[in-house]
């Protein structure tokens, strides 16, 4: 056999494990960005940790491959995950929640990852194939900003994606971003489940005041622009922050803005993939 042959040979050996793997998760949603700084990890986290709460097995696969934060988002960075004959096992979260990320096989947490697109993908393909994810009801898969290398990846590889979500903040600049991500998915044919405005509005724990520092609305005016939905605003909370740095998920908090905001754009993400479901 030629080295060409077996070229292709691997490459449908690939694509077999990867369908494999796919074929028992029932939904994949892309969560993406169209730049950084927007909270698209927290977002992605809460969203599978808030799955997860409602009794669904879930996913979510960090595929920023050079700034790996979920670890740290579901403090969890300390844990390193086993291999049990071909397969790795996905870190347990909760027991509806796995998760993985090449941050849980670096040798130290400011290890850089160095590595051009090529390398980036074959680290996501083994992501999807080579790890033991079993059924799942939900994958969440954390993309970094922008429309390169990783989500082309994932979109080229899974082919079958349920969404994608767009995260983006009010101020324009990161509208502009987002608005190239909405044009992203659609180029390659993934639905968009909608866009969500996070850093919306902070409201003064004192006087209840509420002071629009990204202004306020530009999420809604985008979508209604681009014609897709708009899940919800998330707004400003140190508290969200706080977790963050803990590694507990703002979804486990009573009596916030926050985790209000974010059940409603929770219910609004399933409503679509169920919807979406239905009519194929």
């Amino acid at each position: 056999m030629g080295e060409e042959e077996k070229r292709k040979k691997r490459i449908k050996e690939e694509e077999a494990a990867v369908k494999v793997s796919m074929d028992k998760v029932k939904h994949k949603i892309m969560v993406m960005s169209g730049k950084g700084g927007v909270g698209k990890t927290t977002v992605a986290a809460n969203l599978a940790f808030a799955l997860g709460m409602a009794d669904l097995d879930v996913g979510l696969m960090d595929a920023d491959i050079h700034g790996p934060d979920v670890p740290k988002i579901l403090g969890i960075e300390d844990k390193r995950p086993e291999t049990t004959g071909e397969k790795m096992s996905p870190i347990t979260v909760t027991p509806r929640l796995k998760a993985m990320s090449i941050g849980f096989l670096l040798p130290s947490r400011d290890s850089a990852i160095i590595w051009r697109g090529p390398m980036k993908m074959n680290a996501i393909r083994q992501f999807i194939s080579d790890v033991d994810w079993g059924e799942l009801d939900y994958m969440i898969i954390d993309l970094p900003p922008g429309t390169g290398d990783e989500p082309l990846s994932v979109a080229q590889l899974i082919k079958n994606v349920d969404g994608a979500i767009i995260v983006t903040t009010p101020q324009e600049i990161a509208l502009l971003d987002s608005r190239k991500a909405v044009d992203f998915s659609r180029v390659l044919k993934i639905p968009v489940i909608g866009i969500i405005e996070n850093m919306s509005g902070f409201v003064c724990p004192h006087c209840g005041y509420t002071i629009n520092i990204f202004k306020y609305g530009g999420g809604e005016k985008a979508a209604t622009e681009l014609d897709v939905p708009f899940l919800g605003r998330v707004p400003l909370d140190p508290q969200m922050v706080e977790a963050a740095d803990a590694g507990a998920p703002f979804v486990l908090q009573k009596d916030s803005k926050v985790r209000e905001a974010f059940e409603h754009i929770v219910n609004a993400v399933r409503t679509s993939v169920h919807d979406t479901a239905v009519k194929e």
